[in-house]
């Protein structure tokens, strides 16, 4: 039976485009059902899924090419003809002492890789060992307990396949008496990492998806809406997933192994988001008296440009990333925004689509939601009384109170942004893995038997004309090596007898020479990071200071390289962070029309994106200290927050400047935010699952943007959206539209509309 009054399209707040748009949408609504159950069949049975696309594992898909650090490592090997680094090592460790036999042992299978005697190794192509005997390492921790073997491969072999072939090494050439610990290293980590983010990903999904459940079922005190959320989560999740593998593969593009996870993350949390405003709309609308296709129309017509605007300014905000000259933040941009768009398309047409053919049994089992608003005559006491209670609508009518709202708000986000200024930034492999990992013990094993900086030395690579003849002077800058900050051990010219150093520390050609420098911290950490900064800046201090003042020094090794990432992420940062704002000072100015309005409700976003990573700097630098944060994690995090910080700008503040076209300010905050502040609380607790669930993989970085996420969108929905915003409208007042009058003739016009029923707590016309 059709109702009494039913809604339209044609209502206050919708323009001619939008109300286009909706009629369309809703007439084929069946045909864009089964477009896209055809593109999702399609798509999961015709392209290749983003995980079976050949990752960007390890450094050097996070590095520049020209990095001095990588420059002097192929320079090194060029030189020599032989490495001095390895990222895969075999550890070997005996607390009571290897034996002399398991040191030799351990010796003569090195020698043997390395003139090609096993024909069992794959890529393995050479091995140099070293034990922790007295005369062979200087500042070991211990002595004859520890014996590692440097496994050397070819750059281009896969970090699993590495890892594998080191393993096969130990199986097959040591015996149960060697002590044999296992493998370890920056490699093998990496491929720890990869093999736990693919074993967790699924729980990260599951747990997800009974997290929307739970908050989407409870808002809406609903089945049917969770189940058809989580339908259309799964058109996006299948579409998205299948177009980035199809667009990776097909411009070759190398997808970090981090990256899948936050997609998913982010597919989650934004359809969830504007399938919950949709629905809002819907309920509202079918409140108010109209059938499903009138209900699907009014709701399309009003909250779809709305929906679309908030979904451009994320994309726009985390195209930002564009900006970035980093490997990682520009294969991160590209598939963040595709998500977001693919996500939004699917929101814009699908939802309004499903909405028109279910009606009121989206929120099955709630029935009759026509009959709790049974005229229109009834409406206004119901918003009124449902209104009256919300913090917007008691801050609207309070400025004073607002301004101490504005003032302790802003204070408390300020104090909590202070540890930012501490902010630390590292790469952590090793140290990122669960404590109970294999490739964790055995590195800690090597780490108490040699310095913390054993698995990842440091090269110092020095060249000059005959500058191996200089034994003196080489010995002399080792020993000033040895007194910088954070060196716990030089391996160098000196330490050994003369001819086992040619070819491994002194140039066969005469013109080169290279030590081998042990840090006393986690060599990837901020720490050592630091430490091995200062160190570059006085090589040229220390090469003059040991008299070899024609000669030249750089950098080689992992630490040195993740120092060059830290740099360029640091350089990106003003590039990442002025793209960013002004990309979403646009899209707030486009859609607001008001400079002011725009001014203030980004400053507090950013205020808001600032407390959360100073809350994330204070609490890993307790839990993780002299890690730092893992590079990406702090502008990863910014530029989501303050991207989904502009959509909830514009949902929020769309509504109020819709009601104050038609009712002073301070009534348009008290009509619209207290059920829009609702819908973004729903949205936003939503979207905080999604990606603080990510710390379900148990690895740091993940724990870090988790974190980071989670805390940033509850402070922006429950700090800035429930209280800071309104606040702000309220105590800048009509000024906030400048340079526009519209709020200040709608303040003019207040007495005539409160006499034609306009007032707060009175809805539009909505009959015909």
């Amino acid at each position: 039976m059709e109702s009494p009054g039913p809604v339209t399209a044609d209502r206050p707040g919708a323009g001619r485009l939008s109300t286009a748009y909706a009629r369309l949408v809703v007439a084929l609504r069946w045909w864009v059902i089964g477009f896209w159950l055809l593109a999702t069949v399609g798509s999961q049975a015709l392209l290749p899924s983003l995980s079976e696309v050949p990752g960007g594992d390890g450094v050097k898909g996070l590095l520049r090419g020209d990095a001095p650090a990588v420059r002097n490592e192929l320079r090194s090997l060029e030189i020599f003809g032989f490495p001095l680094l390895a990222r895969t090592v075999l550890v070997q460790r005996n607390p009571e002492g290897l034996t002399v036999y398991d040191q030799a042992r351990t010796v003569t299978n090195a020698v043997a890789v390395n003139q090609r005697k096993y024909d069992d190794l794959g890529p393995i192509l050479g091995a140099l060992p070293l034990t922790n005997a007295l005369s062979l390492f200087p500042a070991s921790r211990e002595r004859d307990t520890t014996a590692l073997t440097y496994l050397f491969f070819d750059p281009s072999v896969a970090f699993w396949r590495q890892t594998r072939a080191a393993e096969t090494y130990a199986d097959r050439h040591f015996k149960p008496r060697d002590d044999v610990v296992g493998v370890t290293g920056s490699v093998p980590a990496r491929a720890s990492q990869g093999r736990i983010i693919g074993e967790n990903l699924p729980l990260v999904e599951t747990a997800t998806l009974l997290a929307i459940i739970t908050i989407v079922g409870l808002a809406f005190r609903s089945i049917a809406a969770p189940a058809t959320t989580l339908a259309v989560i799964a058109v996006s999740y299948v579409v998205t997933l299948r177009l980035s593998g199809l667009l990776a593969t097909a411009f070759g593009v190398s997808t970090p192994s981090e990256l899948e996870p936050v997609v998913v993350a982010m597919l989650l949390g934004v359809v969830t988001d504007y399938a919950v405003f949709f629905f809002s709309a819907l309920r509202t609308e079918l409140r108010a008296g109209a059938d499903k296709h009138d209900a699907a129309r009014a709701a399309t017509a009003r909250f779809g440009p709305i929906v679309a605007v908030a979904g451009l300014a994320v994309a726009a905000g985390t195209a930002a990333l564009f900006a970035a000259e980093s490997a990682f933040f520009r294969a991160l941009g590209p598939a963040l925004v595709f998500t977001i768009l693919v996500a939004l398309l699917v929101a814009v047409t699908l939802i309004p689509a499903v909405m028109a053919v279910m009606g009121a049994a989206v929120f099955w089992p709630t029935r009759n939601l026509a009959a709790k608003t049974t005229s229109f005559e009834a409406e206004p006491d119901q918003e009124r009384s449902s209104h009256r209670h919300a913090p917007s609508a008691w801050i609207a009518h309070r400025r004073g109170w607002a301004a101490v709202i504005v003032t302790g708000a802003v204070a408390g986000l300020a104090l909590c942004a202070l540890p930012l200024l501490r902010l630390e930034l590292g790469v952590s492999f090793v140290g990122s893995l669960p404590r109970e990992s294999e490739v964790r013990q055995t590195a800690l094993a090597a780490e108490t038997g040699f310095a913390p900086g054993i698995l990842s030395p440091t090269v110092v690579l020095v060249e000059g004309d005959g500058v191996t003849a200089q034994r003196r002077e080489l010995a002399q800058l080792g020993d000033l090596l040895r007194r910088q900050p954070g060196v716990a051990g030089v391996l160098g010219p000196g330490n050994q007898p003369l001819r086992s150093e040619v070819g491994v520390l002194l140039a066969r050609s005469g013109d080169a020479a290279r030590y081998l420098v042990v840090l006393e911290d986690a060599p990837l950490g901020a720490t050592a990071i630091n430490n091995v900064d200062g160190l570059a800046d006085r090589l040229p201090e220390l090469l003059a200071r040991s008299q070899l003042t024609d000669a030249t020094a750089g950098l080689a090794g992992d630490t040195a390289t993740v120092s060059s990432i830290v740099a360029d992420t640091k350089r990106d940062l003003v590039r990442i962070a002025v793209t960013a704002i002004s990309a979403n000072l646009l899209m707030l100015l486009l859609f607001l029309r008001a400079v002011v309005a725009t001014l203030y409700l980004l400053a507090a976003s950013l205020l808001s994106v600032a407390a959360s990573l100073g809350l994330t700097t204070l609490l890993f630098e307790h839990l993780t200290p002299g890690q730092g944060l893992t590079f990406y994690v702090p502008f990863a995090a910014a530029v989501l927050l303050l991207a989904f910080g502009s959509d909830y700008n514009i949902f929020g503040v769309g509504h109020v400047w819709d009601e104050a076209r038609h009712r002073p300010l301070r009534d348009a905050i008290a009509s619209a935010m207290p059920a829009t502040t609702r819908a973004i609380a729903v949205a936003g607790m939503a979207l905080a699952a999604s990606f603080g669930l990510l710390a379900v993989v148990p690895l740091v970085p993940f724990r870090q943007l988790a974190f980071a996420m989670f805390v940033g969108i509850l402070l922006d929905v429950f700090v800035v959206r429930f209280l800071l915003m309104p606040a702000l409208l309220t105590v800048v007042g009509p000024v906030s539209a400048w340079p526009s009058r519209r709020l200040k003739a709608s303040a003019r016009s207040g007495g005539r509309q409160r006499e034609s029923g306009l007032a707060i707590g009175v809805p539009h016309d909505r009959t015909r």
